[in-house]
């Protein structure tokens, strides 16, 4: 928790989770909400849970509730009435059967910010059905838009529905219902979906769709590879040279650092564009990524090397402005974005689970805490 960001004094509770709801809670921490998860018992014994590796759980407190006991139930809807925010991850439905939905939570609290981070939304044919990152952009057309043509849809990881539809999603909901409770007094529910986050990322596709820009298949587009000045290509040694010079004033850059015998003005001319792509192979496969990545460097024609994680973070920009940082023996990306008057940073590193439940509890203004550690209620471990 960052106590000089721009959400410094705002306090969150994250039922425990996984994938973007964590991601959210550690969002939030680290623009400086106070952010106490609330872990099952179970989750004490979960692998990696609570190291420093465990990068979500960042920046954030943990206490054990059980949450199918009443007086664990009463010590949760006690924190909503103390809190600004409060966030879950479970199917819908789940929440209000163990008596800490909307409802429950909003008569404690009406100024209450209720997010929901689910990957098909509280409603709808599929909203209780399980499903990952992978299903939720397949439905969207998402994931039937990324890949070479004639081949098969490539995953982007979990970034484009998990972390980018989702998690971001939901922090962006919160923030905007927080910022109208302030001016109303009233609180509300986000429904913060995987499916509805990633359809509003196509936005600019399906725009271009719609005027003819934009084909409904795989690698033949602008920005999936299928022009060949935007377009990923590989080395001499095994590496790959990402172009994006879509501009004509970037393109005569690239062309003219790669001394092709082509026309700038036939940049456009899709008939030609077989054999540019072939000039751009041969040429691209003459010298090492890095070899490549000297030429271009801070050039404008919109070329980069291809990195890898472990990579990433000894390119000179990135290092520069510490995009990656190590924290605990960990590289992982620092707090973003950053702010002029109250900067964002991220928190210290993941507490072992339930290792607050008494000090982070007392803070949160529950008494009787001894009797619930003793009744199972509430569970407190041992701080290594």
């Amino acid at each position: 928790m960052s106590t000089n960001g721009p959400l410094a004094g705002i306090k969150v509770v994250e039922l425990g989770g996984i994938g973007p709801g964590p991601f959210a809670g550690m969002f939030l921490a680290d623009l400086g909400a106070d952010v106490l998860r609330v872990d099952r018992p179970e989750n004490t014994t979960e692998p990696g849970r609570g190291d420093p590796t465990d990068v979500m759980n960042y920046g954030k407190r943990s206490v054990v509730l059980d949450l199918k006991h009443p007086a664990g139930v009463a010590t949760l809807l006690e924190l909503a009435g103390h809190s600004d925010v409060l966030i879950e991850g479970f199917r819908p439905g789940v929440t209000e059967r163990l008596g800490i939905g909307p409802h429950d939570c909003l008569a404690r609290n009406p100024k209450l910010v209720y997010g929901r981070m689910t990957g098909w939304g509280q409603t709808g044919p599929l909203s209780t059905a399980a499903g990952h990152d992978i299903t939720y952009i397949a439905l969207t057309g998402a994931l039937g838009a990324i890949g070479t043509v004639g081949g098969p849809p490539q995953i982007p990881l979990n970034l484009v529905g998990d972390f980018g539809g989702g998690g971001c999603y939901l922090v962006i909901g919160v923030l905007a219902a927080l910022h109208a409770a302030q001016r109303s007094g009233t609180g509300q529910v986000v429904d913060a979906s995987i499916v509805d986050g990633t359809a509003h990322l196509l936005a600019s596709t399906f725009a271009k769709l719609a005027r003819g820009a934009w084909s409904d298949e795989r690698g033949v587009n602008q920005l999936d590879g299928g022009w060949p000045f935007y377009a990923i290509y590989e080395t001499a040694d095994g590496g790959h040279i990402a172009v994006g010079a879509l501009e004509s004033k970037f393109y005569r850059q690239l062309i003219e650092l790669l001394e092709l015998d082509v026309d700038p003005a036939d940049q456009h001319d899709r008939a030609a564009w077989p054999r540019l792509r072939q000039l751009l192979t041969e040429k691209f496969a003459q010298r090492t990524r890095d070899e490549w990545a000297a030429r271009f460097e801070g050039t404008d024609a919109c070329v980069a090397p291809v990195l890898g994680l472990t990579e990433a973070r000894k390119h000179p920009h990135l290092a520069d402005r510490r995009t990656l940082i190590e924290s605990h023996g960990v590289v992982q990306p620092a707090a973003t974005p950053r702010f002029s008057e109250t900067p964002a940073a991220r928190g210290h590193a993941a507490r072992p689970v339930g290792a607050d439940t008494r000090a982070a509890l007392a803070d949160w203004g529950i008494t009787d805490i001894e009797a619930l550690i003793t009744s199972g209620a509430a569970l407190q471990t041992e701080t290594p």
